[in-house]
Formats: structure tokens, sequence, C-alpha cells
């Protein structure tokens, strides 16, 4: 059963464990197993989805409980009224805090877009990063005879499609265990040295106006155990 955040007569949200796709996608014709269902099973009522998390993140998902209520709380995702927090473990030393703005051209997926327009200008793309803690493991990669990983927030501005995981490769501290935008021999390192295989991209915190009542709610999401693991060993 998915722990549940929040639930109300109109909106529910669940902590979403990573590896579960939200809904049945062509990217899996065979997994049957997916959150949309799964929740509708556990609470007994059709749910609707406002947002996605790509199959390997964790955290706060949201769903509306009437399609009225679902067009409402997309149309605050569209005009970027949603406040959105993450938290990642990225490659190296990362220190400080600062914005990250670089356009990005649309990622096109190879099947679901095949008639789309690949010749799309570039679209603005914004993210807040601040460093929280780091470290030093003594495990090899490449010429370097330990490791360094920090654990960062990020707060996107925009919302384009991996988002995150494009702009941390773009200053060239990836988010470990991306295979699409990471670094293949980091990602080895990290599984090795910690028995981890996952990417480490969590959706902590979703700050919404209630579509009904207009009150602001803050949902947040808890690290699970395979973070706190992790992060004991951080300083």
């Amino acid at each position: 059963m998915f722990e549940i955040l929040y639930q109300d007569d109109d909106l529910i949200a669940i902590n979403k464990p990573s590896g579960w796709l939200v809904h049945r996608s062509w990217l899996d014709k065979n997994e049957t197993v997916v959150v949309m269902q799964t929740l509708r099973d556990q609470i007994g009522q059709h749910v609707f989805p406002i947002h996605r998390l790509d199959r390997p993140t964790s955290g706060v998902l949201l769903f509306a409980l009437s399609s009225d209520v679902a067009r409402m709380m997309s149309e605050q995702f569209a005009t970027k009224k949603i406040e959105k927090t993450y938290h990642a473990i990225v490659r190296g030393y990362l220190e400080g805090e600062s914005v990250i703005d670089y356009p990005l051209v649309e990622e096109l997926d190879r099947i679901a877009d095949k008639f789309s327009n690949k010749n799309k200008p570039e679209q603005d793309a914004v993210t807040f990063y601040k460093s929280i803690s780091k470290i030093e493991v003594p495990i090899k990669v490449g010429k370097f005879d330990t490791a360094r990983y920090s654990f960062i927030e990020l707060k996107p501005q925009t919302g384009r499609k991996h988002q995150l995981r494009r702009h941390m490769k773009h200053i060239f501290h990836p988010i470990l265990g991306d295979s699409k935008h990471g670094d293949l021999h980091q990602n080895r390192a990290f599984v090795a040295y910690f028995n981890i295989k996952r990417l480490m991209l969590h959706a902590s915190k979703l700050e919404i106006t209630h579509p009904i009542d207009n009150k602001i709610i803050t949902i947040e999401a808890k690290l699970d155990q395979n973070w706190q693991d992790i992060l004991i060993n951080f300083k």
C-alpha cells in the first residue's frame, strides 16, 4: 500500500516509491502494476493524474478525485503557481547555492513523439540549487582514488522534461543513478559502495493552492530508508 500524505474530498497525494510508472505507457507495455490502478484499488475510487514523476523518481505525487479538480490543478501547474522542492545526490562537491538558467530543447520520445516537430526552439529552463552536505568515499573511479558526492536541494522554476537531470549534467554534477544523463562510471561506483541501485532524486515537497477553498497546502514526503542509510554518512 502507498503511504498517503494528504487526502480530502478533492485531492490525494502519495509518497511514490522509485521504480513505479504513474500509468500504463508504451515505455513498458508489459508493466501491469502502475500507480494509478494500484491507488484506485487502495482507496476504492478513481483517481485523475495532475502531474508526473519519472519512473525512477520518488516522492510527492498528487492526484485529483474528479476530472474537474484535475483540470483546475493542471492549470496551476501550467501557470507555474506550484512550488516544488526536490532533493538529490550528485557527483562531486557542489558548493553554496545558485541558479541554473539554461534553456533546453524539448526531449522527444522515440515512439510517443514520432510525428512531433523535431526542430522546436529552446525553452526557458531555470533551477535553483543549494548544497546541504558532502561526502568523500574510498572508491576508485577512473583516475581518481576517491569519489565525492553532494546532497543538494533543488527548486525548479520551470517544468521542462527531465529538467533537473539535464541541468545537473550541464553544470557537471550529474545526479547519481541517472542512466540517461548521468555518469556511467560514477553510477557503477556508487552502486558498488552503497549497494543501492536507483536514481537519487526525490520530490520532497509540493506547495499548492487548494482549487476549492484557495487555502495554501504544503505536502511533504520523507526520504525512504535507502536515503537514510546513505545520508547518515554525509557531513
